[in-house]
């Protein structure tokens, strides 16, 4: 059968089965025999097939991309003849497919004497997505004295492709629909359960919010021709939770605009609004596509006669609407002036934050990538031509305050920046160009950077980043067919791209699933990197790092650069001591905790970095706080360590990249090696006292300062998503954080300790806890109890260690790579799972806890229907918690008093950690750039 039969079958099971289009065409050989058919004149299919070739076809750098633009550059010389497709109609898809082989096959016209160059040469004045390989070109054309590619790098010069582009309306009608009350978690845009369809855009669309909603945001977008459906999380923030572009992508497929009528399912544009705003990395991700985010401020707190808050009985501020934007709300957002106004011209809030300068050319470029690249061209045209080039994009916004000192974060980025004019160190609100120094990208969100890196003709690594990595612990809990048709592809095209792969790219599994997150806190051997990484939890302990869109982790891969506003910050110190019983992760919660208390229920942590001095506490712990940070919706977390400890963070670090380098999985540029080599020579800076660990100076100015008062935290701590709460905005927020006393004796259901919040020390302490217990006679579990490693390094560590086998003892099921998982788990029994290593339950696409279940977890997500669904008879939760807490409360089937609690912790070193003795702030010193 021929790849084009298979094709039609396939078209036909689409349609009947999901009433789905054709899926678009990446493969060259499908694409090779459908140019075929074109060609043959009396051909059956030939109409078809010539609707497949213009319409279907994924451009960049896919194979069939490759394929497309040589049959429309033969078309445009003459070479070939289709009667359908004329030159200049040939000329205009190649202006479509957005770089790669179709800027190659413009330059092969438009540098040539072919009748058509001149066309060739217009065409390519629209493109921005040109690399170094056209830069070269263009350059050695221009020396050689050819007309044409002279006038092109003027026209670059004047970056005519952004400057020749249509203003942005003055006025965006829009059209409300609530999407949810409450935050809205990327979980009801994208669900983590439908992961493995996200390459596919149509079918993927089909799972946002529900059918009923899609159906009633395209009835109001038909309805509304002249309106954008906005889609609102009414009192909540929008887009909280993971880093997803599918999220986006699913709402602008909805509600946005279609990007070209030559791609299929790509829109863009698309508007989103939230009470509280839109979440950072959302927000980013809106940008990617030349969108809109807007701060409503709908709700507000209520105040009484004396301009007291008005609090409920749980000591809650209540909120009062300042104005609705109920579903059907017609409204207008004035582009000019800055404001959102109602149907009658009345100005209902400022939303000048949504229409900076820097935003407003990302939606008249259609995308941020568009700017990205379209500054390096214009920059490349002026240094070839010696000319300066005229300024067209707004300036990079350079803040800098005398006299003031600089804090951990806006240090980090003065450090990375590039091409900065200031000569004075640049403050918070800053917007600028930095280094990327790492970058992570994970197995569900993979896909789509393979799809962004051939969008924007991408082949091979930057080589100023200094490592990456592509994880496949997102699906590492069951190899079923989903995952063994995406992982292999994914890794084989990261591995071939530069990328160090957590499996073998030639397809065959395997066992290498290392948490992604763990494995960049590894990877990042410079307390002053940058991070970018595809998920919310990218929240290194070293360094800043930032959880990222797919497209954006695409854009920091190809090259090495982001750009970004330096944000401001909050700095959180301790005080008191740690009583023995206590886990970290109880400190982590009562952060959150105290810090709405001291606020007035406040979110000062929203937006902003937590720059937490840690003091001796080592990287593998403090990953525990930045980690937790995504949950309080902070935009990233810095550690400050002291220099004794950061060097030992570095050797733990430099021992567990010689593993991997051990196991084989160093590339053939010897990335694992080149971090090595960094760790060594920031030890030696540290050691010498030329560069000592980050430290912000005394005098740096914070948004606001949080000192956690470690005496009043006396019991466990948990996390609750308070699913019975009346006011349904306040569900699933991660704000609500109870002592343990609270849940006594209440029934647990399952159990899991795992993810990326648990390291080396959560498996001792439960090889420890169980020590413990087995004094007083038989361990039996009365809940299930699920063990997911983060590393493989740390399971190699434990066996050697003794601690393995302590759990294996105890373990009803222990994971077995030679066999791994072909299908989800449904049903469990009251028995420990030693799984292995990856995200597991936290992820809920592969694995889920039984519906309705009381889940106490180490996870970070607490969000409805990810790690539990509701069943019929009662809500799931997930509650969060410790993992001693979460240990015993499984041997017991329910939650311990807090004198069983004690005694099952006696004796174990939960957490070593002690506040610094005295701020790590240090006096200014000039800063060294890079």
């Amino acid at each position: 059968m021929s790849l084009y039969s298979e094709y039609l079958e396939e078209i036909e099971v689409r349609k009947k089965d999901l009433g789905l289009h054709p899926k678009p065409i990446d493969s060259a050989e499908l694409l090779s025999e459908i140019i075929a058919q074109i060609k043959d004149t009396g051909n059956a299919e030939r109409e078809a097939s010539l609707n497949f070739f213009i319409y279907n076809t994924l451009p960049g750098t896919t194979p069939a991309a490759g394929v497309k633009a040589k049959f429309l550059k033969d078309i445009v010389t003459g070479a070939e003849t289709v009667a359908e497709i004329s030159p200049e109609f040939a000329l205009e898809q190649l202006s479509h497919m957005k770089g790669g082989p179709s800027v190659e096959a413009l330059l092969d016209i438009a540098l040539s004497d072919d009748a058509n160059n001149a066309a060739a040469g217009e065409v390519l004045k629209s493109q921005v997505f040109l690399y170094e390989a056209d830069y070269d070109r263009l350059s050695e054309a221009y020396k050689a004295g050819n007309a044409v590619a002279k006038e092109l790098l003027e026209s670059y010069a004047k970056a005519e492709f952004f400057t020749k582009l249509d203003d942005i309306p003055e006025k965006v009608k829009v059209i409300t629909y609530i999407a949810a009350e409450g935050d809205i978690s990327t979980d009801l845009l994208s669900p983590g359960n439908q992961s493995h369809s996200r390459a596919d855009r149509e079918l993927h669309g089909l799972c946002m919010i529900s059918p009923e909603a899609q159906q009633e945001i395209k009835k109001m977008g038909e309805d509304n021709p002249d309106a954008k459906v906005m889609l609102i999380a009414e009192k909540g923030t929008m887009g909280v939770g993971s880093s997803r572009m599918s999220g986006v992508n699913n709402v602008a497929l909805w509600a946005g605009e279609k990007t070209s009528p030559y791609i299929p399912f790509i829109n863009n544009r698309p508007v989103v609004a939230g009470t509280n705003g839109i979440a950072p990395i959302f927000l980013t991700t809106v940008g990617v596509t030349g969108g809109i985010g807007l701060d409503l401020k709908n709700w507000v707190k209520k105040t009484d006669a004396n301009g007291e808050i008005v609090r409920d009985a749980n000591g809650d501020p209540v909120l009062e609407e300042a104005y609705s934007v109920k579903t059907g709300t017609v409204l207008t957002i004035d582009t000019k002036a800055k404001k959102l106004l109602d149907s009658e011209g009345n100005v209902l809030v400022d939303v000048a934050a949504a229409f900076t300068p820097q935003k407003v050319e990302f939606m008249k470029a259609g995308g941020s990538y568009a700017v990205t690249f379209g500054k390096k061209l214009q920059t490349f045209a002026a240094e070839t031509l010696g000319i300066e080039a005229p300024v067209v994009y707004a300036s990079s916004k350079e803040i800098s305050h005398e006299g003031q000192g600089l804090t951990a974060v806006e240090k980090i980025f003065n450090r990375n920046a590039v091409g900065v004019k200031s000569k004075t160190p640049l403050h918070a609100g800053s917007d600028v160009r930095v280094k990327v120094n790492i970058v992570g990208s994970q197995d569900t969100t993979g896909p789509m950077t393979c799809q962004e890196l051939e969008s924007m003709a991408a082949a091979t690594i930057s080589p100023s980043v200094d490592g990456a990595f592509q994880s496949g612990c997102h699906t590492a809990s069951v190899w079923d067919n989903k995952a063994k048709a995406n992982t292999p592809k994914l890794m084989a095209f990261m591995n071939a791209f530069g990328v160090i792969t957590a499996r073998d790219p030639k397809g065959v599994y395997h066992s290498m699933t290392d948490v992604i997150h763990k494995v960049l806190n590894d990877i990042t051997v410079d307390d002053r990197a940058i991070i970018i990484g595809g998920d919310s939890h990218t929240r290194m302990s070293k360094g800043v790092a930032f959880g990222a869109d797919s497209g954006t982790v695409a854009i920091a891969l190809a090259t090495g650069e982001a750009a970004m506003p330096i944000p401001e910050s909050v700095k959180v110190t301790f005080k008191g001591a740690m009583k023995p019983h206590m886990d970290f992760r109880d400190i982590v919660h009562a952060t959150q905790a105290q810090m709405l208390k001291k606020f007035n229920g406040e979110n000062v942590f929203q937006g902003r970095v937590i720059e937490v001095q840690i003091g001796t506490l080592l990287a593998d712990q403090a990953f525990t706080f930045t980690d937790w940070t995504a949950e309080m919706k902070a935009k990233a977390s810095i550690c400050i360590s002291t220099d004794d400890t950061m060097i030992q963070s570095l050797e733990l670090a430099k021992a567990r990249i010689q593993i991997m380098i051990n196991k084989g999985m160093d590339n053939a540029a010897g990335m694992l090696q080149g971090l090595i080599d960094l760790a060594d020579k920031r030890i030696a800076g540290i050691k010498s006292g030329e560069e000592p660990a980050l430290a912000p100076d005394d005098n740096a100015k914070y948004y606001a300062e949080v000192v956690v008062d470690l005496d009043v935290i006396d019991e466990p701590m948990i996390a609750d998503p308070d699913v019975n709460n009346e006011d349904v905005s306040k569900r699933y927020t991660h704000d609500v954080i109870r002592p343990a006393s609270y849940y006594n004796g209440r029934k647990v259901d399952l159990g899991f300790v795992g993810s990326c919040m648990v390291h080396k020390g959560d498996m001792q302490i439960i090889a420890a806890m169980l020590r413990n217990l087995e004094k007083n006679g038989p361990i039996t579990f009365k809940a299930p109890l699920v063990v997911a490693p983060p590393t493989y390094n740390i399971v190699d560590e434990l066996k050697a260690e003794g601690d393995w086998d302590v759990l294996s003892k105890y373990a009803g099921f222990t994971f077995d790579d030679a066999h791994p998982k072909e299908a989800a788990r449904t049903k469990y029994e009251n028995i420990m799972y030693l799984e292995r290593p990856g995200c597991n339950l936290c992820m809920g696409n592969q694995e889920k806890a039984e519906a309705g279940d009381t889940v106490l977890a180490t996870s970070t997500r607490l969000f409805q229907g990810r790690v539990v669904e509701d069943s019929a008879e009662k809500k799931g939760e997930s509650l969060l918690g410790s993992t001693p807490m979460v240990v015993l409360s499984c041997i017991l089937g329910r939650f311990p008093t807090l004198e069983e609690y004690k005694e099952a912790v006696d004796g174990i070193n939960l957490t070593s950690f002690a506040p610094p003795s005295k701020d790590l702030a240090r006096p200014a010193i000039p800063l060294k750039a890079i």
